[in-house]
C-alpha cells in the first residue's frame, strides 16, 4: 500500500514551513510499501528548511548528532536533509552537516542499499511520485542487494545489515557490493562496532523467515570470522552422519535456523540453537566425524560469543543450558541403540540435575526452550526433505512428563513434616524427587 499523500494536504504543522520546503517519506517506508508489505515505520527528510523554521513551525526538536524533529502530533521523525562524510573510525566516525541547499539527491546517496535510497514527496508542494535516482525498484523487482555509492565503506555496521537484509529478504547481493564488504571486513573496522550494536543486528537477523542467509553472507565476505569465530570454526568441520546426514556442521547450523523460524521459535531459542553445536569446532580432527564430549567443549565457547555479544540474559542462559544438556536431552527416554546401554539421563540422579538445571519448578520455560531447540535439532533434516509436520519427539514427551512428575512433590509438606529437625529437609526433598522420577519411569 502506498503512502496516503492526501492526509497530509491539511496539516496545519507542515503548512506553517517556507514555502520553498520539501517534504519526502524515505527509506524503509518507502520500500516495504513498493513490496507490499505493512509499513510499521515511517520517517521524513525535510529539504530547503532550517532548524529555526522547524521550531518555528512547531516541530519538537530530538537529535543529538544531526536536527531530527518529531511532529507534535503524530510523533513521527522528520529529519532535515543531510550530507556526511568520514572523519574517524568506526560506526560513528562521521561529521554530518545539514543546510538548506542539500538537495534529496544528497541525502539519498548517504544510504546503504539503493532499495532504502528511494523517497516520495508528501506534502502540499509534492505529488507522492517516486524518486529513485539509483535504481531502488529495479533492485527490490529482482531481489538484488545493492550498495549505493563507494561510501559504502565508510560504515561497518553496513555489513551486518547488508547480511540482515538478505536474511529479511532473501535477497541475493551483488557481487560489487560482497566486494566493498570484504574490503570492510580486511580493514578491521568491524572491531570497532560496539558489542550492542552486533546483537541487535543479530538478534534481528535471528528472527527473519531465512536466518541462515545472514550466515551465508557474513561467510561470503569474510565478516562471520572477525564477529562470530566460534560459528565460523563449523564450517568444514564434518558432522556424524549417523545423526545428521548434513556432514558439514555449519550447514547442519543453517538448517536447524531456518527451521526453528519457520516454526517460529522465540528469540532465546534460536540464539540457542546457533550456539548449541559450537563445541564440535573444538573437536580434534583426528575424532572426526564422532564428536564426544562436544556439549562440555561447547559451554566455554558458549559463554564467550554471549559475553562478548553482550547478549541478554536469557539469551544467553537458553544458549548455555542447551549446549550443555541437548545431547543428553535427546537420548533421555531410551537407551543406546548399538549396546543396549542405559544413557546418564536413564539414571534418575542424573535426570533430577537436568531438570533441575532448567530450574523448572520456578522457571518452567526454560525446559520448554531446553525441549523446543532440542525438537528443531533432531527434525530440521527431516523438515528439509519436505517432511513439514512438525512432531513431537518421544524424548520431548519424557521430559515434559519427568517435570510434571517432579511438580507433584509437596516441598511445603516435606518441610513441615520435618520441622524437628530443618536440617533434614534437603535430603529429604531430594529423596522425595527421586522417587517421583523412578515412579514416572516405571509408569
Amino acid at each position: 500500500m502506498m503512502t496516503d499523500i492526501a492526509r497530509f494536504a491539511d496539516d496545519p504543522i507542515l503548512a506553517r514551513l517556507p514555502k520553498a520546503t520539501r517534504v519526502y517519506e524515505v527509506g524503509g517506508a518507502v520500500r516495504d510499501a513498493l513490496l507490499g508489505g505493512e509499513v510499521a515505520d515511517r520517517d521524513y527528510v525535510v529539504v530547503g528548511a532550517t532548524p529555526e523554521a522547524m521550531l518555528a513551525a512547531g516541530f519538537r526538536p530530538v537529535g543529538r548528532d544531526f536536527p531530527v524533529f518529531l511532529h507534535p502530533q503524530t510523533q513521527e521523525e522528520y529529519a532535515l536533509a543531510r550530507a556526511e562524510k568520514k572523519s574517524g573510525r568506526g560506526y560513528h566516525g562521521f561529521t554530518f552537516y545539514t543546510d538548506p541547499t542539500v538537495t534529496l539527491e544528497d541525502d539519498l546517496r548517504r544510504r546503504d542499499l539503493t532499495i532504502n535510497a528511494m523517497a516520495r514527496g508528501v506534502n502540499i508542494k509534492a505529488d507522492g511520485t517516486l524518486i529513485d535516482p539509483y535504481g531502488g525498484e529495479r533492485d527490490l523487482r529482482t531481489g538484488v542487494l545493492r550498495h549505493v555509492s563507494s561510501a559504502f565503506v565508510e560504515d561497518p555496521l553496513r555489513v551486518l545489515r547488508v547480511a540482515r537484509f538478505a536474511a529479511r529478504f532473501d535477497f541475493v547481493v551483488a557481487d560489487e557490493t560482497v566486494a566493498l564488504m570484504q574490503r570492510i571486513a580486511d580493514s578491521g573496522e568491524l572491531a570497532t562496532l560496539a558489542a550492542e550494536r552486533l546483537w541487535q543486528e543479530t538478534a534481528r537477523a535471528l528472527m527473519t523467515k531465512k536466518p541462515s542467509r545472514f550466515l551465508q553472507v557474513l561467510r561470503a565476505c569474510g565478516a562471520l570470522e572477525k564477529v562470530m569465530p566460534e560459528v565460523a570454526a563449523l564450517y568444514g568441520v564434518p558432522q556424524n552422519p549417523e545423526h545428521h546426514p548434513e556432514i558439514d556442521t555449519g550447514f547442519h547450523i543453517e538448517q536447524v535456523l531456518d527451521f526453528a523460524a519457520a516454526r517460529h521459535d522465540v528469540l532465546p531459542v534460536r540464539y540457542a540453537l546457533l550456539c548449541h553445536d559450537l563445541g564440535k569446532g573444538a573437536t580434534p580432527s583426528s575424532q572426526w566425524p564422532r564428536h564426544r564430549g562436544h556439549e562440555t567443549r561447547g559451554v566455554p565457547l558458549t559463554q564467550a560469543l554471549s559475553a562478548r555479544l553482550k547478549v541478554p540474559t536469557d539469551c544467553s542462559d537458553a544458549a548455555q543450558l542447551v549446549t550443555q544438556w541437548h545431547g543428553e536431552a535427546l537420548r533421555a527416554h531410551e537407551p543406546n541403540e548399538k549396546t543396549n546401554e542405559k544413557t546418564s539421563l536413564q539414571n534418575d540422579e542424573a535426570l533430577l540435575a537436568l531438570l533441575m538445571a532448567t530450574d523448572v519448578l520456578r522457571r518452567p520455560w526454560r525446559l520448554r526452550w531446553l525441549i523446543d531447540a532440542m525438537t528443531v535439532d533432531i527434525g530440521a533434516k527431516d523438515w528439509v526433505r519436505g517432511n513439514r509436520e512438525n512432531e513431537i519427539s518421544p524424548a520431548a514427551v519424557f521430559l515434559e512428563g519427568a517435570a510434571q512428575a517432579l511438580l507433584k512433590v509437596d516441598a511445603a509438606a516435606i518441610a513441615h513434616a520435618h520441622t524437628a529437625d530443618p536440617s533434614a529437609i534437603p535430603a529429604a526433598l531430594h529423596a522425595a524427587r527421586i522417587e517421583a522420577l523412578a515412579g514416572f519411569r516405571n509408569s
